[in-house]
């Protein structure tokens, strides 16, 4: 079994903290939405995804990942505008940099319990099914790039 490596979700956490000064930049040709909701996105996303994981039953993972998935996170690619998301990781109307602190430090607490993880826990994802501890890592990899380079678009 391949180990995982986590280091590349802590250096996209860096990037997103990076950004934090220019929470309240928006550019409506690139995304509807600040920099402080793409920060605040895929930090719920990051941290939600690793606490269903935790909670997940191990014995009852099957491996229904679907061919887009597996397509898309082999080019790290998510594309945009294709989704919309889910309502448990949607940022509030009002986003308060102390809570993108706060996000922030769980999520870097949270990428070392990945590690921790039985090797069957798992999430399910509305379109590509359930995303075990082998494919985890990648996928928040891919999220994270997806919504740091509509950051990047913004502040151009």
């Amino acid at each position: 079994m391949k180990t995982l490596n986590t280091i590349s979700l802590e250096n996209k956490l860096n990037l997103l903290e990076n950004y934090i000064p220019s929470s309240d930049r928006i550019n409506t040709a690139i995304s509807k939405a600040n920099v402080a909701w793409h920060i605040d996105h895929s930090l719920k996303v990051m941290n939600a995804v690793v606490k269903n994981m935790q909670n997940s039953d191990p014995t009852l993972y099957v491996d229904n990942f679907s061919f887009l998935g597996k397509l898309l996170l082999q080019f790290n690619f998510f594309p945009r505008g294709r989704a919309k998301a889910p309502k448990d990781v949607k940022p509030p109307e009002i986003i308060l940099k102390e809570d993108i602190i706060t996000q922030l430090a769980e999520a870097r607490q949270n990428i070392k319990e990945i590690l921790k993880l039985d090797e069957k826990a798992y999430f399910k994802h509305p379109l590509f099914g359930n995303v075990n501890k082998a494919r985890v890592v990648r996928f928040l990899n891919a999220h994270t790039n997806h919504h740091l380079k509509i950051i990047k678009s913004i502040l151009k």
